[in-house]
């Protein structure tokens, strides 16, 4: 978070739970999960696979409702058992499947949302766009299209794409799934620079731990499914960070703390898993 300045996308999550299909089935994703996120701060959910870390996003997203709790952003009610405000440029999305247009072109892609609202002429949008590709060093490539970037190059542009439109939140679901260990090292050095550039409240969802710790203000432990909080760890590491820190005590210590919590879960996601098959 930067010193002095005013950030919305403050986040309350109180009591939370989600039943999918009450009637039926009756599956508990989520059961009175409470924490906040506040203005400006990088948190990152983690905890086993299915445990309802993308339920979770989905409901602050507006893409689903919840069973029981309320959550608020910047203290405006936007979801509980009988509200919900639909999705909107507030809260901006990035899946980890790739999202952008194979018939339009980076410069397109990138400005198509604020021109579509009409929140911004094509004129500003383009040089919002531009000033955006600088920043990052991905200038030249506005006449690309997707089939020609690689991967990498594609998460990033779809990053620029959510921020283009300067939502209070923005929410990751696991984007850099799928790319190599150098191609990751090289996406968090470029999103802890947008963050740097323009922090703004950010809501990550993965499985790798060291990106976790890497990125975080804080990271939230969740419990395998239903899904509850289990721990909420301080990342206490200077910021911004290099991937040096990587090496130090500290955080060798952290990702410890956290494997540890994780572990206990997947072991039980896993032995729940044996009993189901039994």
């Amino acid at each position: 978070m930067t010193e002095g300045m005013q950030i919305p996308g403050a986040i309350s999550i109180r009591h939370v739970s989600k039943i999918y299909d009450p009637e039926g089935v009756h599956v508990e994703a989520m059961r009175d999960c409470t924490f906040d996120i506040a203005a400006g701060e990088f948190t990152v959910i983690v905890g086993p696979s299915g445990c309802g870390k993308t339920t979770l996003l989905n409901a602050v997203a507006g893409f689903d409702n919840i069973t029981a709790g309320e959550i608020y952003l910047d203290g405006e009610l936007i979801s509980s058992t009988k509200y919900q405000i639909q999705p909107n440029v507030d809260r901006m999305v990035v899946f980890q499947n790739g999202a952008l247009f194979p018939w339009k072109t980076v410069m397109q892609n990138i400005t198509y949302g604020p021109i579509v609202q009409g929140r911004m002429s094509k004129m500003d949008a383009q040089a919002k766009a531009r000033e955006m590709l600088e920043l990052v060093c991905l200038n030249g490539l506005e006449d690309k299209y997707p089939e020609e970037l690689s991967s990498g190059v594609q998460r990033r542009v779809e990053i620029l794409r959510a921020l283009i439109n300067e939502p209070r939140v923005v929410m990751l679901d696991e984007p850099f799934r799928g790319l190599d260990a150098v191609a990751k090292t090289v996406m968090h050095e470029f999103l802890m620079q947008l963050f740097c550039a323009s922090p703004r409240t950010m809501f990550f969802i993965t499985h790798d731990l060291d990106e976790a710790i890497f990125l975080g203000h804080k990271v939230v432990i969740m419990t395998t499914r239903p899904a509850q909080i289990k721990k909420i760890v301080t990342v206490d590491l200077p910021w911004p960070r290099r991937h040096s820190v990587m090496n130090s005590k500290r955080y060798i210590d952290l990702k410890r703390e956290v494997l540890d919590a994780v572990h206990e879960e997947a072991k039980k996601a896993f032995e729940a898993g044996e009993r189901e098959m039994a």
